[in-house]
C-alpha cells in the first residue's frame, strides 16, 4: 500500500471509529476515564485526563452520524478503485 492522501485521510477515519465506539460503562469506567471521576473544584483548570474525557465524549455525540456517511463513502470508493 503506497503512502498517498487517501491512505492519510483512511487512517484518520479509522482512528475516530476507534473513538467513537468507546462505551462509557464497559470500557472507560474500568479504566478510571467514567463520568464520575471528572468531579473539579469551581473555578480550576481541568486537567489533561479530564480534556481527555471530554474530547471522547464530544467525538461519540458530534461524529456518530457523519462517521455512517463517511465510511459509506470509504467502503464504496473501495469497492469501485480497490
Amino acid at each position: 500500500m503506497a503512502f498517498t492522501l487517501y491512505s492519510l485521510i483512511q487512517a484518520a477515519i479509522l482512528c475516530v471509529n476507534a473513538v467513537a465506539v468507546l462505551h462509557e460503562e464497559r470500557f472507560l469506567s474500568k479504566i478510571g476515564w467514567g463520568v464520575d471521576q471528572s468531579v473539579g473544584g469551581f473555578g480550576d483548570e481541568p486537567g489533561v485526563k479530564v480534556q481527555l474525557m471530554n474530547l471522547v465524549r464530544s467525538v461519540r455525540t458530534v461524529m456518530r452520524v457523519p462517521l455512517i456517511a463517511v465510511n459509506a463513502v470509504c467502503i464504496v470508493l473501495l469497492l469501485l478503485f480497490g
